[in-house]
C-alpha cells in the first residue's frame, strides 16, 4: 500500500467532471429524475468515496453542467473540464513548469483546498485541486 504521508507531486484521483450543456437546469433535472442525482446548492451532484489507504478520509467528486460557452472553461474550446485531486500541488506545479506545461493562473487557496488551472497539449483546460 502507498504511504499516506507520501508527498510525491502527482494526481491521486478525480475531483470533478464539468461539461457544457445547452440548458444546464434541464440537464440537471433530467439526471436527478432519471438517475437519482442529488443536485446541491452549487448546482452539482456530489459523490463521496473512501480512500483505501486512509479509510477515515472521505473524498468527493463533483459533477456539474455549465452553460454552453461559460468562461470558466476558457481558454479551452472543449465542452468539458476535469478536476483532478492532487497531492503537493506546489511541487506538482514546479514539475509542470519544468516540463513546459502551460500554467493558466497562480495557486489559489480556499477553505476547502488549493486550486490551479493548466492546459494539456490537446487544448483541454484541467483543474488541479489539493483538498484540505
Amino acid at each position: 500500500m502507498e504511504n499516506q504521508d507520501n508527498k510525491t507531486p502527482k494526481v491521486i484521483g478525480i475531483g470533478g467532471i464539468f461539461f457544457f450543456s445547452d440548458n444546464p437546469k434541464e440537464t440537471k433535472d433530467w439526471y436527478a429524475k432519471n438517475l437519482g442525482f442529488d443536485i446541491n446548492d452549487w448546482g452539482s451532484s456530489s459523490f463521496d468515496s473512501r480512500d483505501l489507504n486512509n479509510p477515515d478520509q472521505v473524498n468527493t467528486l463533483q459533477w456539474s453542467a455549465f452553460p454552453k460557452g461559460d468562461d470558466y472553461f476558457s481558454p479551452s474550446k472543449k465542452d468539458f473540464m476535469i478536476n483532478y485531486r492532487v497531492q503537493n500541488i506546489e511541487g506538482l506545479v514546479a514539475q509542470l513548469k519544468e516540463n513546459g506545461v502551460t500554467i493558466l493562473d497562480n495557486i489559489e487557496t480556499y477553505d476547502y483546498g488549493k486550486f490551479v488551472h493548466i492546459m494539456d497539449d490537446e487544448g483541454n483546460k484541467i483543474e488541479l485541486w489539493e483538498a484540505v
